[in-house]
C-alpha cells in the first residue's frame, strides 16, 4: 500500500469556529478539524491516546487543544503531549486553498481498495 494521500474538501474554514472544531467521519477514523483564534486550521484523530477522549469537543487556546477528559494537552500543530504528560495525537495532513479545507487521508481511511 502506498503513503499516498486521497485530499478530501470538508467545507469553508469559515464553518470551523474560532477556538473550536468540526469533525469529518472517514472510513475508519473520525478526524477532528481545528481552527484557532488566529485563524491556523489544523487537524488530529479525534481520540485522546490516554482514554480515547474526544478532542475535538477541547478547549482550544493557542496552538493547542486540552482533551475534555483527563486535561491532557496537545500540540495542534505535532500531536505531542505537553508538560510532563506522554503520548501523541495522530497529526492527519490539512491544507487550506482559496477558503476551502481540505484534509489529507490514507487510502484506508478514505476506503480506497486495490486490486492485487
Amino acid at each position: 500500500m502506498s503513503n499516498t494521500l486521497t485530499w478530501v474538501e470538508v467545507g469553508p474554514a469559515a464553518n470551523i469556529p474560532q477556538q473550536g472544531a468540526r469533525t469529518l467521519q472517514t472510513e475508519t477514523d473520525r478526524i477532528a478539524i481545528f481552527r484557532t483564534l488566529d485563524d491556523q486550521i489544523f487537524a488530529l484523530l479525534d481520540r485522546c491516546p490516554h482514554k480515547q477522549g474526544p478532542l475535538a469537543q477541547g478547549i482550544v487556546h493557542g496552538h493547542f487543544v486540552t482533551c475534555p477528559l483527563h486535561n491532557m494537552v496537545f500540540s495542534l500543530e505535532t500531536g505531542e503531549a505537553q508538560g510532563p504528560d506522554d503520548g501523541c495525537a495522530a497529526k492527519v495532513e490539512c491544507q487550506v486553498i482559496d477558503g476551502i479545507v481540505r484534509v489529507g487521508l490514507t487510502e484506508l481511511q478514505a476506503g480506497l481498495r486495490h486490486a492485487g
